[in-house]
């Protein structure tokens, strides 16, 4: 890895430049964060990304747990791509690092906590020695190409976050990332107020802001007062406490671990994410101070009262530490009647089944379980309404670009840029193209852009119809057969049927494959011999033949896929 910090030298625009923003991910939906801006001629533009993230599988992406945006744009025009920028460490903006840059093969620029947690990644992946990676120094600028990109302090629930300031000779973008206003932020270093009222008074042609908590009325609150209610809370409990939350977020980290001082216990890490990000903290001097880590053999030693449980698994992944536990699956920790679990975190969309599954779940063992609901243990990493409101007092843009949300809070954030008096407010969506500059901002063109699943180990096309397919069989079951046809198209012996998914008996109380058997020999009773020699074609009729009677019987349509063995 390498430092960086050269600026670049103003030039005068060409008479076919423009400033170009493109999302292929993040923009009409939160998470997977991918954007572009382009400067040049239309024919003879250079590039850059800032964050390349994923989002992750649910129900309707059933075996894939990992979804990334689609990069078939720029890595068409992989040569004029100067490097990819990243605000900062969260899975939604490095995710996709280790997975996409062999197809982009350009250098990755970062602050010093971001890189050593994309390093991690790369390590995985096996091409940490591949990637160029250069550690930019908070607060500093460099030079790509076109673009003179300052990075700004900001705050967030992770740290290091960085709003740019990205200088084109077609004027200034505010790029904010993730952030929020946090007066105390615990760990890292505070919001740069000063030096976004600079930038503000240098003129910004736009800015491209944060739209998460457009809706939430007020501030989202500080890191230190979550721990100072944190104390409050774990001097009640007896017993075993366990307090879960994103394993990113190092300044709850810290209030955790400073909670268990407090009440005179002993923190224990608990989950592989804990482990990777708290290394990460401390290689780049953060977490320091704090009584040492407890192991987890160790802590099962300790009386009751004496130990603080720090848990990955607050969205109710099932192969975390929280659920292993809850499970009593753990080697070494267990959580009894009596002991207390706190949620210090807020709900994911789309997690809240898994979530109150393993709620309940410590429930019925007699755990008394705390959220955010019930007690202060949580504030947002993103800003609220009123933080929208002094985000644009400092900066005072010309054009409003909302980004990092789902198509309600884009209109919602431009609807509030217009009354903050913001001239020019454009609504986008990933695939759309705008340009920012010169002229008014508007809507010039629509890319292709989509999703990338990693399915195991494999990169695949959302529409390559592994995903549809498995939805299907999850929906309404499959059935096999496989039957042996002679020269003549006779069938010999039995045909074969496996169900999958299916009841065992209609309504009539005959087995579906009693069914199955009867709509392969009604079949092929009616498929004239001539036609018995092109196995593709009785197949097929077969396959037509029995999904129809399933269907017929059952009321819907499972997978039918026929094997015909000619001898």
């Amino acid at each position: 890895m390498s430092m960086s910090a050269s600026v670049a030298s103003p030039h005068a625009p060409g008479a076919h430049d423009e400033l170009i923003f493109l999302p292929l991910g993040g923009s009409g939906e939160i998470g997977m964060n991918l954007n572009l801006y382009g400067f040049g001629p239309p024919k003879a533009r250079q590039w850059i990304m800032v964050d390349l993230g994923v989002t992750f599988g649910d129900d309707r992406t059933p075996g894939v747990d990992v979804i990334m945006p689609d990069p078939a744009f720029i890595v068409e025009r992989k040569k004029d791509l100067l490097g990819i920028v990243l605000t900062h460490a969260h899975e939604d903006h490095i995710g996709a690092v280790a997975h996409i840059w062999p197809r982009l093969r350009c250098p990755v620029y970062a602050t010093p906590f971001t890189a050593a947690m994309v390093r991690g990644k790369l390590i995985e992946a096996g091409i940490e020695n591949e990637v160029p990676m250069h550690i930019i120094p908070l607060g500093h600028r460099f030079a790509l190409g076109p673009f003179d990109i300052e990075l700004v302090t900001l705050t967030h629930s992770i740290l290091e976050p960085n709003g740019l300031a990205i200088r084109t000779p077609l004027g200034l973008v505010m790029h904010t990332g993730d952030w929020k206003i946090d007066p105390d932020p615990v760990a890292g270093d505070d919001m740069d107020i000063a030096r976004l009222s600079e930038i503000g008074d240098e003129g910004v042609r736009a800015i491209v802001c944060d739209s998460t908590n457009v809706f939430s009325p007020g501030t989202s609150g500080s890191e230190a007062d979550v721990a100072s209610s944190l104390i409050e809370l774990i001097k009640s409990c007896e017993g075993r406490v366990a307090v879960t939350t994103f394993a990113s977020n190092v300044a709850r980290l810290e209030s955790i671990a400073r909670a268990a001082e407090a009440c005179d216990r002993h923190a224990v890490l608990v989950g592989r994410s804990m482990y990777r990000v708290v290394g990460a903290a401390r290689e780049c001097g953060y977490l320091t101070g704090l009584a040492p880590f407890v192991s987890e053999h160790d802590a099962a030693y300790l009386p009751r009262d004496k130990v603080l449980f720090i848990c990955t698994g607050s969205q109710g992944e099932p192969r975390a530490a929280l659920a292993r536990i809850a499970e009593d699956g753990h080697p070494h920790i267990v959580l009894e009647e009596g002991d207390t679990v706190v949620f210090s975190s807020r709900i994911i969309p789309g997690n809240e089944t898994s979530i109150f599954d393993l709620q309940n779940l410590l429930a019925e063992r007699g755990v008394r379980v705390v959220t955010e609901k019930d007690h202060f243990v949580h504030v947002s990493g993103h800003p609220c309404r009123d933080e929208l409101a002094r985000m644009y007092q400092w900066i005072r843009p010309e054009v409003a670009v909302p980004v990092h949300g789902e198509a309600r809070h884009l209109a919602e954030h431009a609807v509030l840029a217009r009354e903050l008096q913001v001239p020019e407010q454009v609504v986008i969506r990933n695939g759309l193209m705008v340009r920012l500059a010169p002229g008014p901002a508007e809507i010039v063109g629509e890319v292709p852009s989509g999703r990338i699943y990693l399915d195991g180990d494999v990169l695949t096309e959302s529409d390559e119809g592994a995903v549809r397919e498995r939805r299907k069989l999850a929906f309404a079951g499959s059935v096999f057969v496989s039957l042996v046809l002679d020269g003549k198209g006779e069938v010999r012996g039995e045909p074969q049927v496996r169900l999958m998914g299916l009841p065992e008996e209609d309504g009539n109380g005959v087995s579906f494959e009693d069914r199955a058997l009867d709509a392969v020999e009604d079949a092929l009773d009616r498929l004239p011999k001539k036609r018995r020699g092109d196995d593709d074609a009785v197949a097929e009729f077969l396959r037509r033949a029995v999904r129809g009677d399933i269907r017929r019987y059952w009321g819907k349509k499972a997978q039918v896929a026929i094997a015909v063995i000619r001898i």
